[in-house]
């Protein structure tokens, strides 16, 4: 049973180009982001539940849960307190592994990615290649002192000194497409969802543009204010990019399909505003969109209008060697997973979906 849900969630994460793999230090990341290395406790679990044997200056604390119990949609677990040091850590990862009762959730939103022919998996001029092996960087796949490496042309666009801010909504197949430009142009942006009934960040849209539609982009590094899905693309790719816009973002073709791929998750999952305790601080997610595992917590994300930086790592990104380099030691088999959760406000630093969203509803979501 173990085997075969393992291939089940590699074919699904195949199939939507929504599966991960990646490794691990501690670059310096721009200011804006809020991220610093953090010292970690690590918990690991054994094949059935207890017996741990601690290596010097290390914590182990017993896990008396069975493994594939505990792993949820990323295959790695770090819980952390309130202060910000992480209470738990490195697990045997599974990765591909589907929390059962995150199933539904999953599949749902890995249909929007097989309607949208995956766009948003890869970064712009995406590319494999295959290097001598070097432990310390990040590789798909390694064999007899080789490594099938990723690269992309996205590090060579002109990135913006500021955050971008862009006024969305889960939910919405326009905003889709701009969150799919953002993939492939490898952007870090600010996220500040507009659920259906929210009221603030609504209301920010409607002061400055005189009307609430979405998406709505605020560019500081220009001072550009913009609607229309189809003008912030252009926008984005001029400025950000080389011009080309990809044909699965242009034309009605685009918005009908992220339309109909956004559908089972809309029904299953509506997405209106719960209400919410007010986030002081963004919080900060690495994750991308054609990720079902990204989705479903951005989903959450939205619900409770909680404003984000949104760090984004498709396929070819050179920020998953950052991230890897982040995080470390903190990772099983130095192997990158996301979506990964930094929370200013709290301290806590998470992966895994499943645990993110019941962090997020347990710390923010009102009765």
């Amino acid at each position: 049973r173990v085997m075969a849900s393992k291939a089940r969630g590699m074919l699904l994460l195949l199939a939507m180009a929504g599966a991960q793999g990646m490794r691990t230090s501690t670059k310096s990341l721009p200011a804006w982001t809020g991220l610093a290395p953090s010292s970690i406790l690590l918990k690991r679990a054994s094949s059935s539940s207890s017996s741990l044997k601690a290596s010097p200056g290390l914590r182990i604390l017993p896990c008396p849960v069975p493994r594939n119990k505990i792993l949820a949609a990323g295959g790695v677990r770090m819980k952390s307190s309130p202060s910000g040091m992480e209470e738990g850590g490195k697990f045997d990862a599974q990765r591909f592994y589907v929390r059962p009762d995150k199933l539904k959730d999953v599949m749902t939103a890995a249909f929007a990615s097989v309607m949208r022919f995956g766009s948003g998996a890869f970064a712009s001029g995406y590319s494999v290649g295959i290097k001598k092996d070097e432990p310390s960087s990040y590789s798909v796949l390694r064999f007899g002192g080789f490594m099938l490496t990723e690269e992309s042309n996205a590090k060579n666009f002109h990135r913006p000194a500021l955050p971008l801010q862009i006024y969305e909504f889960e939910s919405c197949p326009f905003c889709r497409k701009v969150r799919e430009a953002v993939a492939i142009l490898d952007l870090d942006v600010e996220f500040l969802p507009c659920p259906k009934g929210g009221s603030v960040y609504r209301a920010q849209v409607q002061e400055m543009g005189g009307k609430q539609q979405f998406p709505y982009l605020v560019d500081p590094n220009t001072g550009t204010k913009m609607y229309e899905s189809d003008d912030i693309v252009d926008y984005l790719f001029h400025n950000y990019g080389d011009g080309l816009v990809p044909w699965t973002l242009r034309g009605p073709l685009a918005t009908v399909t992220a339309g109909l791929g956004l559908l089972p998750s809309n029904m299953l999952r509506p997405g209106g505003y719960k209400q919410a305790k007010k986030a002081e601080k963004s919080l900060i997610v690495w994750g991308y969109e054609a990720s079902p595992f990204s989705k479903i917590v951005r989903e959450v994300l939205s619900e409770l209008e909680l404003p984000h930086v949104w760090r984004s790592v498709a396929r070819g990104s050179s920020k998953r060697q950052t991230f890897l380099d982040e995080m470390r030691g903190a990772l099983p088999n130095e192997t990158f997973q996301v979506p990964y959760l930094e929370d200013p406000n709290t301290g806590v630093k998470m992966f895994e979906s499943a645990e993110i969203i019941e962090y997020l509803r347990k710390t923010y979501q009102e009765a």
